[in-house]
């Protein structure tokens, strides 16, 4: 990897002078005396001054073609977050453009409260809301941390691949998603070279061999191509506007990587590692080119694309087409206009427009729509891992499908997408109100997976007060349906949200065992309700009711807290009898469930116990507390025939007590003669019985029947017994058995 240039303000300067781009020097001038006074004596892990870095970032910039302002902002943009300077002094001095573009990426103060990942979303989201108001921050941003990949070999190792991931994950992403190919693929080649030095040396190693043989392949068929165009506009066969430009490429590292890495195929089996790339005038230009590229070689089935029809999701466009020469080397070629290119080379910044800014309504508002949904998903998920998760999701790469309206129009789809993600994609209000849906005139269901090429059409319902399902959250694929689904619970339901989040929080301490008096509720979750911005216990309940808050992330961190909080408390209070393991000369021992006071203890999901079961407790490694299973688990048999003592040393006899009211979840696993009406008769007993149903699905077996699996609430054993006999007695139903993990 080759060392990052040092850049002084004098290089800096005859960049500027040497451009076409008018620049007001005296400013430039006063925002690096500013910056260069503020980080006197800070210095890079590389020993060098700390004023290498802005110059190095406003460098970049200026490769952009970015404006005056955010030159000044990227030598200026750590001095708040490093120095004593202010966001005042900075307004006041530079002005309010440059003062924001500088807030913009400044980080957040350190929250006590979060941890990394959760400040890394927070740092993230404080960006991208700058950004939606001014481009020009995550441009600077952007900037910043290719000068940071560049120079990362001066920092600690695991510092290296923290920032790597992060940059791999997130910043490489958001390049291309704002269509700036320049600094996506060094991001990715960068943070490529630190998460996977190994691969890298591979990949670098094949590029090495024969790499004279590859550049002079390039050269020739460049030379073939040009030496045609120029005989056929000769001839009058063909005009071009201007002089076609011709040049070649090798494909990144990073982007072979995942072709022969990833994707497992034979670095000789990838057809798109040579690239030649035609730049021309117009877009009757580029189809014509295209048919003389396939007149001179052979075109490979399956492998153009045009990209000018239907362009990228970042508003990329161009031709590609992959041939074959006389070689008998495949390689593509690439085929734009001098705009294309550009928004290719620079994407967002090349569309750039200093006075209108993000507010004109021009080709930015495409760049931004994937913004707007994910501060959209903030405002409705409390959840700031949620959000960073969001993040990820929506800047993944990922192939796009294209679905019609009945009325012809396209809707593009990640793949995946269900018709609740089509309906949602059409209109917030045609989401709210959807039945059903149709797909090619057929009805599907709402998991239903689109597909491109597909008619979809959603029926709706026009009654009051209809709304989506809180399923749907589960079902929809986008970020966008998501979101909308969210904020329709958020808004509509809040009565209804806090009471059943309080339900949901008061099952989930149940199972887990958690038993604090409601009116400690507050002070337990304090913490949490901080992080997600929760002012009330009833916000943090309506959050959870509507989806902001997925509790099951929380569970371990609440049962170590309550076992420190609680269980540590009352061992110092009062000394406990000492639970003696079971071994083979002490059959007798016993425990009672609910009667232990030295530690906690929970049920394995292994067996699922109930009251009424043989059980065996297990002392767990760790300080864990006891783990309680059935005497007929697989797990406790196994570990019995190892014939291990020192593990046969940690099983305990325990039993229930005779008032075990709590009810608690199991599955059981239904076998019947597949036919109509068969789900609705078993959960018709079950909603009799009062039998909360925590999940259930279906599948259909060769042989005609169905086997149906569905998680219950149940009080104990006996229950379960009854409900046995009642579902055995449903048409068609051959056997009904508790079903094992």
């Amino acid at each position: 990897m080759k060392e990052d240039r040092i850049v002084t303000f004098d290089m800096l300067m005859q960049k500027i002078l040497n451009g076409e781009k008018q620049y007001d020097f005296n400013k430039i001038k006063s925002a690096y005396d500013f910056a260069k006074k503020a980080h006197e004596g800070q210095f890079r892990s590389s020993g060098q001054p700390y004023i290498i870095h802005p110059l190095a970032v406003a460098d970049i910039l200026l490769d952009l073609g970015m404006d005056t302002d955010t030159v000044c902002a990227a030598l200026l943009h750590d001095v708040v977050e490093d120095t004593p300077a202010t966001y005042e002094q900075i307004r006041k001095l530079f002005g309010r453009d440059v003062a924001d573009l500088v807030d913009g990426v400044t980080k957040l103060k350190k929250i006590p409260i979060f941890n990394r990942d959760q400040q890394q979303a927070k740092d993230i989201c404080k960006i991208l809301i700058a950004m939606e108001q001014d481009i020009r921050v995550m441009i600077i941003k952007l900037s910043d941390r290719l000068h940071n990949m560049r120079t990362l070999c001066y920092r600690p190792p695991h510092k290296q691949r923290n920032t790597a991931y992060e940059t791999m994950n997130i910043y490489a992403p958001i390049a291309g998603r704002l269509g700036i190919e320049t600094l996506h693929e060094e991001l990715e080649d960068l943070s490529f070279y630190y998460l996977d030095p190994y691969s890298y040396a591979e990949i670098e190693k094949l590029l090495e061999i024969n790499k004279q043989e590859r550049e002079d392949f390039i050269t020739l068929i460049k030379k073939r191509i040009g030496k045609k165009l120029q005989q056929l506009q000769s001839e009058k066969i063909i005009t071009f506007a201007r002089e076609p430009q011709i040049s070649g490429r090798v494909k990144s590292l990073y982007g072979l990587y995942k072709k022969v890495f990833i994707n497992h195929k034979d670095f000789n089996d990838v057809y798109d590692k040579y690239a030649v790339r035609v730049i021309v005038s117009t877009v009757p230009e580029c189809y014509a080119v295209l048919g003389i590229i396939h007149d001179m070689f052979r075109p490979i089935p399956n492998r153009f694309k045009d990209y000018i029809q239907s362009p990228k999701r970042n508003n990329y466009k161009s031709l590609h087409t992959t041939v074959i020469g006389r070689e008998g080397i495949p390689f593509e070629v690439q085929i734009r206009t001098w705009d294309m290119h550009k928004t290719a080379e620079y994407g967002i910044a090349a569309h750039w427009k200093y006075k209108e800014g993000i507010h004109g309504k021009d080709k930015m508002e495409d760049y931004l729509t994937w913004v707007r949904e994910i501060l959209e998903a903030q405002q409705t998920s409390d959840d700031v891992e949620e959000i960073v998760k969001n993040i990820k999701d929506e800047l993944a790469p990922e192939n796009v499908i294209v679905v019609m309206t009945p009325q012809g129009d396209t809707i593009s789809l990640p793949v995946g997408a269900t018709p609740i993600d089509f309906a949602y994609k059409i209109h917030t209000q045609v989401g709210h109100g959807m039945m059903s849906a149709k797909v090619n005139s057929r009805i599907v269901s709402l998991d239903y997976k689109l597909q491109t090429g597909q008619i979809c059409e959603i029926m709706t319902s026009k009654a009051a007060g209809k709304g989506p399902n809180r399923a749907w959250l589960d079902i929809a694929k986008t970020t966008e349906a998501k979101s909308k689904i969210r904020s329709w619970f958020k808004k509509e339901r809040r009565e209804e949200n806090i009471e059943t989040g309080h339900t949901m929080l008061e099952k989930a301490f149940q199972r887990c065992r958690i038993r604090i008096p409601e009116e400690d509720y507050e002070k337990f979750l304090e913490d949490d309700m901080k992080r997600h911005n929760c002012n009330t216990l009833n916000d943090f309940y309506a959050s959870i009711g509507y989806g902001g808050i997925n509790i099951q992330k929380f569970m371990p961190r609440w049962k170590d807290l309550y076992y420190k909080l609680y269980c540590q408390e009352n061992k110092t209070k009062e000394k406990l009898p000492i639970i003696q393991p079971v071994s083979k000369h002490n059959k007798k021992s016993r425990i009672v469930l609910d009667e232990i006071q030295d530690c906690v203890y929970k049920f394995s999901q292994c067996c699922n116990p109930l009251p009424g079961d043989d059980i065996v407790g297990f002392i767990t490694r760790g300080g864990h507390g006891i783990s309680v299973h059935t005497t007929s688990c697989v797990n406790y048999k196994a570990m019995l025939g190892r014939n291990n003592p020192e593990e046969l040393e940690r099983w305990l006899d325990v039993q229930w007590t005779d008032n075990q009211e709590t009810a608690m979840q199991t599955s059981i696993e239904i076998i019947a003669l597949d036919r109509i009406g068969l789900m609705y008769d078993i959960t018709a007993i079950l909603t009799e019985a009062r039998i909360p149903i925590v999940h259930s699905s279906s599948r259909n077996l060769k042989n005609g029947n169905a086997i149906v699996d569905i998680c219950l609430m149940i009080v104990n054993k006996t229950q379960l017994t009854a409900i046995f006999d009642r579902i055995r007695k449903v048409k068609g139903v051959l056997t009904v058995e508790r079903a094992s993990n």
